[in-house]
């Protein structure tokens, strides 16, 4: 059974850093409320505004207000250190994998939207393992006010309590995006002062630099920003995963499981994901408990994205289906918060990561009910304590029934009145259910096959995961280029394309337009201009930073100056694009090489590193990250410059006569369609398709049997439970 709530939870050292009082702490519901506070505390900043990041975007827009200062964050910034000259703004933003690119503002690598002023410092921290993140959202002002939670100054975070289905103001891009619902917490006092050392050493640790303390007698608290509690404790928590001088740091587990633990009546939940092991065990051993306490439990409903729904979603699915196998009493309860008019496929996306305990603990944080949260992502939760003062006991059911009204469309005192009367927040929610607004009951999904559920618990490690794992987990016997499979999907795009350009084609002027003799006129006048050579020679550069095909314009050279000579022209503009590529790599630094590369840099390193000339030869010709980052990648760690030169020769060699040969077939066709030589074309398209299986099945089998050796030279290795 539980033990009864006699003490205080926290132990330093075990389940948080520090125990800290805080004079006041607001919690601020939804993206609206927290911009809103965020930039009114900024204005009164003196000295300091700190910013750990998971993501920031320059580009977001803070409010609404038509009096207020500029709207858009970044150049809010820019006129904060413009106005008070002692004020620096310090951001570090999670050195994050080039995979999350698209949905980010590019670092000034390739340029903001806006130009940070001097004291305005952007840095990125890639002190993390593998697979790992920078996944606290800490904002600390003056060192006075603090704000901690799960939400980022970021794209598509904004939103109000009401969550429209509809809301002109939710864009992105000009594009609508769904409801987000998230909660911050924000503090003052001591607990303010001890995130910002969190923050500082956080970013010493990053960037070598330090940031000095602010002297007292800044109080940057807004006005507006109401107080849900006054004279309160507050544990703060973080996750750490271990490192060469750092021991790994579990405080956010320790404290989830001693707060389960200590449950006597009701445990509330909302969080982005639900696939953390342990926290699903100590939930089961309360649910198997006779006259346990009340679970209620708010999810969203769908994934982000095909990725998501095979890992994240299937594993909250097993967790979910194990936990109500063993409520035999009836006491765990699952929902999701739906309003009416969202547009199919679409939900209220709860990012939020609270739990609240009783009357006597509420929790707000960054650490999602995941494993990597636990272990692997760097992590800080606040935790405030009751201890049986019902000055801090009220406000926290307060919170509770304000969180459970938001998603029913109801007051907090409504939500109070049914709870009371019914017994439980089951039986509040069952009363005040509507359907214009609520909270619907997840229902049972389809279980999937075990051998699904073991290869989505890969991207949700307990601990950081070596690379010999990473190669155990993908090896050849369970991931060759021969049970690959057709891709089909790849095929009907390109269908769908070629389709599209032949409607085009018969449709529209194009084909009165682009005749064969005009293509042929247009090639032979560029040909006949004296920098046309050294324009083709220097265009494969800009191409391969870019991402532009290069094959077009090898095809193009060819049409233009013949087979031999365009030949010639496209080998000589890969090897030009290739070196000026990797001498940026010597001369960058490595922070620099890191922001560009992403997840890609560890995977081409290892395997350059390996076997040098074979390897640049192989990667060139099945590529393992676009060209120019493995030219930049290369010069980074130091390869030889004619190992490079010479592996890029021979790996391109084959797709670049491949390129030459199509094209001199175009420009036979332009001319005269009947001399067109079927069976060349049909050759070089056999010969590439073998080489290409055969050159990605030997990368599988160096990168298995570089590893296993060390894999069993370090019989200890752990691997990560799921």
């Amino acid at each position: 059974m539980s033990t009864p709530v006699a003490s205080s939870i926290f132990e330093p050292g075990r389940n948080c850093t520090a125990v800290a009082h805080a004079d006041r702490l607001a919690l601020l519901v939804d993206a609206e409320q927290y911009f809103r506070a965020f930039y009114r505390a900024a204005e009164r900043a003196r000295h300091s505004i700190v910013i750990l990041a998971w993501d920031f975007d320059s580009r977001i827009r803070l409010h609404w207000d038509p009096g207020g200062p500029p709207s858009e964050l970044g150049a809010f910034l820019n006129r904060l250190v413009r106005r008070r000259r002692s004020l620096h703004v310090h951001v570090l933003d999670w050195d994050y994998p080039m995979v999350f690119g698209m949905d980010r503002e590019f670092p000034p690598i390739y340029g903001f939207g806006w130009k940070p002023r001097r004291r305005v410092h952007i840095r990125y921290d890639n002190t993390h393992p593998i697979g790992g993140s920078q996944h606290q959202k800490i904002v600390v002002v003056d060192d006075a006010l603090a704000f901690c939670g799960g939400l980022d100054l970021a794209d598509r975070h904004w939103d109000t309590c009401e969550h429209r289905a509809n809301d002109p103001r939710r864009t992105s891009r000009a594009a609508p995006y769904p409801p987000f619902h998230d909660v911050m917490c924000a503090v003052d006092g001591e607990a303010a002062r001890t995130l910002g050392e969190i923050a500082r050493a956080r970013w010493l640790r990053a960037t070598g630099e330090s940031i000095p303390p602010v002297p007292a007698g800044s109080d940057p608290w807004p006005d507006g920003m109401r107080i849900d509690m006054s004279d309160v404790r507050i544990g703060i928590s973080r996750t750490a995963p271990k490192a060469d001088d750092r021991a790994e740091v579990r405080e956010v587990e320790a404290l989830y499981l001693d707060m389960i633990a200590r449950a006597r009546r009701r445990i509330y939940i909302e969080n982005q994901y639900f696939t953390a092991k342990k926290v699903g065990d100590a939930l089961a051993a309360r649910l198997a408990e006779r006259n346990g306490p009340e679970i209620v439990l708010v999810l969203r409903l769908l994934s982000h994205g095909w990725l998501e729904e095979s890992t994240m979603h299937v594993l909250r699915t097993r967790l979910i289906r194990e936990l109500r196998a063993v409520d035999h009493e009836s006491r765990f309860h699952v929902y999701y918060p739906d309003i009416r008019g969202l547009e199919e496929g679409t939900c209220i996306d709860v990012h939020s990561k609270v739990m609240i305990v009783d009357d006597e603990w509420l929790r707000v944080g960054s650490a999602n009910l995941s494993n990597r949260s636990m272990g692997l992502d760097v992590e800080c939760d606040l935790t405030a304590e009751a201890c049986g003062e019902p000055r801090i006991a009220g406000p926290i059911a307060d919170f509770r029934h304000r969180l459970i009204g938001e998603h029913l469309g109801v007051a907090p005192a409504t939500v109070a009145e049914e709870i009371e009367r019914t017994g439980s927040m089951q039986g509040a929610i069952a009363t005040l259910h509507n359907e214009q607004r609520t909270l619907r009951t997840l229902e049972d999904v389809p279980d999937w096959p075990d051998a699904v559920i073991d290869m989505a618990a890969v991207a949700d490690p307990e601990r950081p995961v070596s690379l010999e794992r990473l190669i155990d987990e993908f090896t050849p016997e369970l991931t060759t280029p021969d049970e690959a499979g057709i891709p089909w999907g790849k095929i009907a795009a390109a269908a769908i394309v070629i389709a599209g350009l032949t409607a085009i084609w018969h449709w529209t002027p194009l084909d009165q337009y682009l005749t064969a003799e005009r293509v042929v006129q247009l090639a032979e006048d560029f040909s006949g201009r004296w920098w046309a050579p050294f324009a083709v020679l220097l265009a494969y550069t800009p191409a391969s930073i870019v991402m532009f095909p290069r094959p077009l314009i090898t095809l193009f050279a060819v049409v233009a100056f013949g087979a031999w000579q365009g030949f010639v022209l496209a080998m000589t503009g890969v090897l030009l694009a290739a070196l000026a590529a990797y001498w940026v790599g010597r001369y960058l630094d490595r922070d620099t090489v890191r922001r560009i590369a992403g997840d890609k840099l560890n995977r081409v390193s290892e395997v350059l590193r390996q076997r040098g000339l074979l390897a640049v030869t192989a990667v060139r010709f099945v590529p393992l990250a676009p060209f120019a980052v493995e030219s930049l990648v290369a010069g980074a760690i130091r390869i030889k410059a004619w190992h490079l030169m010479v592996g890029t020769f021979l790996g391109m060699l084959p797709g670049t006569l491949t390129a030459t040969i199509f094209g001199d077939q175009i420009q036979t066709a332009l001319r005269d369609p009947a001399r067109i030589n079927y069976w060349i074309v049909s050759a070089v398209a056999i010969f590439m398709i073998v080489a290409t299986l055969a050159v990605r099945r030997w990368l599988y089998r160096t990168q298995l049997k570089e590893h296993r050796p060390a894999r069993a030279r370090a019989p200890g290795a752990h691997h990560a439970s799921g």
